[in-house]
Parts: structure tokens; C-alpha cells; sequence
């Protein structure tokens, strides 16, 4: 039984179709929240597909869709009192054998397209006068630098910026705005960066596995669910005194 209870909150997650998204998502609905998911693996623009839940097509690399995605939002449900900004993409190789393409498609969906998303929540919430909750998945390459990562990490370090200027910006409206730094969480995105990042290191991705793990302090690399219960908590009343801040989930191996 989930000790922070939600029930009447209307919650939104983007990228929630896989990994740390849908755990997002399922530890929601067990607080007894509404849950919009949105990702682009979903097949239908709206659809209702159980009990407080709802899927929606999004693609966050096109800035008018998500707009209009939006709006959508706005006009079958109402005023979120959370955004849970999950979507990311990685893309694996040196800076300097890195293509622009990547670098734009990584920047697309982690920083644009999260941007966006977070505007439309923070203008909707303002207009309505009603108090929420923003939060970004950023990660500890929000803070950090990893090779062949150029991309994703700047992308991420971006994540942080715009979350301190909304933080400040809205805090006067009770509009927290608050991101949460995995370390390394065992999900697909994850299984195929051992993959390729094995063939630029000249490794293979059990060793990275064994590489990683090392890295960790406490042991172990993560679940999903170890950070969607951080996600719940900055969401509840429990977080009510806490915005602009980059919280880890890294198994202590970020610290800063």
C-alpha cells in the first residue's frame, strides 16, 4: 500500500510508455491519481484504457504538436496538478565523431520538447490560479560529464537551468518546479547504451554492467521504481517547502 495518497490529482507523465515512465505512471495510479501518459509508442491521440488512466500520442521532438497535444489536455481533462516530464533519448559516440543530426534530435525531445511541455503547464496552472507541480527527469549527466555522451548530457544540464529559472519564476503562484537526477537505472535506453558504448570502448556490455556497478557506492544499479518513488514524493504535500532542486538517485554515486 503507497503511503502518499493522490487521490483527486490529476497527474500527466510524458515519455510514459517504458522504464522509469511507466513506473512513474504505475506508482501514480497506486496513489490513487488520475494519470494522463503520453508517448510516442501509443497508437490513438486520446483513448481511455482503464480505471484513471488515459494514453495519448505525443511526439516531443515537433514543438506544434505538443501544443496541440496540449491543448487536448486541457480540453478533455482540465488543468493538470502535476507534469511529470520523462521523455529522453541518448545517442552514443565521441564529440568529435558526433553528428549535428544527433545533437538536434537529442536537444528535440530532452530539452525543447520538455520545455514546451513545462510552459504550457506553468501558463495553464497561472491562469487558473491553482497551486502544482512540475517535475523534470534530468539525470546525473545533468551534473557530470560521461564520454561519447556529448549530446545527452549538455541536453540534460540544460533540464537543470530551466528548472531553477521556473522554480524562481513561479514560486510566488505555489508552483514547484523540481528535477530528479537518476544514475544508471536498468531500462532498455540503458541495455542498448552498454551495447553501443561497448563497441566505441572496445567492450563488450557485461563488462560495462560490471563497470557500472562498481561505480555505485551502495552496490547495485537502479529500478525504475527507485526513482519514481523520489518522482511521487516531490509531487505530494510531503515536498510542499521544496522547488528548484536536482535531487540524485544514484546509489551515491553522484553527491553534488
Amino acid at each position: 500500500m503507497i503511503a502518499i495518497d493522490l487521490t483527486g490529482q490529476k497527474v500527466v507523465v510524458t515519455g510514459g510508455g517504458s522504464g522509469i515512465g511507466a513506473a512513474i505512471v504505475e506508482l501514480f495510479l497506486e496513489s490513487g491519481a488520475r494519470v494522463i501518459s503520453a508517448d510516442l509508442r501509443y497508437s490513438e491521440d486520446y483513448a481511455e484504457t482503464g480505471e484513471r488512466f488515459a494514453e495519448t500520442r505525443l511526439d516531443l521532438s515537433k514543438p506544434d504538436d505538443v501544443e496541440r497535444w496540449f491543448d487536448t489536455v486541457l480540453e478533455r481533462e482540465g488543468v493538470p496538478d502535476v507534469l511529470v516530464n520523462c521523455a529522453g533519448i541518448s545517442t552514443m559516440d565521441y564529440v568529435t565523431d558526433s553528428s549535428t543530426e544527433d545533437w538536434e534530435k537529442v536537444f528535440a525531445i530532452n530539452s525543447t520538447g520538455l520545455y514546451v511541455a513545462s510552459k504550457r503547464a506553468a501558463r495553464a496552472l497561472s491562469e487558473a490560479g491553482k497551486p502544482g507541480s512540475i517535475i523534470q527527469i534530468s539525470s546525473q549527466a545533468g551534473k557530470n560529464g560521461y564520454r561519447a555522451m556529448g549530446g545527452y548530457c549538455a541536453s540534460k544540464h540544460a533540464v537543470l537551468g530551466l528548472t531553477k529559472v521556473m522554480a524562481v519564476e513561479l514560486a510566488a503562484q505555489n508552483i514547484r518546479v523540481n528535477a530528479v537526477c537518476p544514475g544508471i537505472v536498468e531500462t532498455a535506453m540503458k541495455h542498448r547504451e552498454r551495447i553501443e558504448g561497448g563497441l566505441i570502448r572496445g567492450m563488450t556490455a557485461e563488462e560495462i554492467y560490471a563497470e557500472d556497478c562498481s561505480q555505485v557506492p551502495l552496490g547495485r544499479t537502479a529500478q525504475p521504481r527507485d526513482v519514481a518513488n523520489v518522482v511521487l514524493f516531490l509531487a505530494s504535500p510531503l515536498a510542499s517547502y521544496m522547488t528548484g532542486q536536482a535531487i540524485n538517485v544514484t546509489g551515491g554515486m553522484t553527491m553534488h
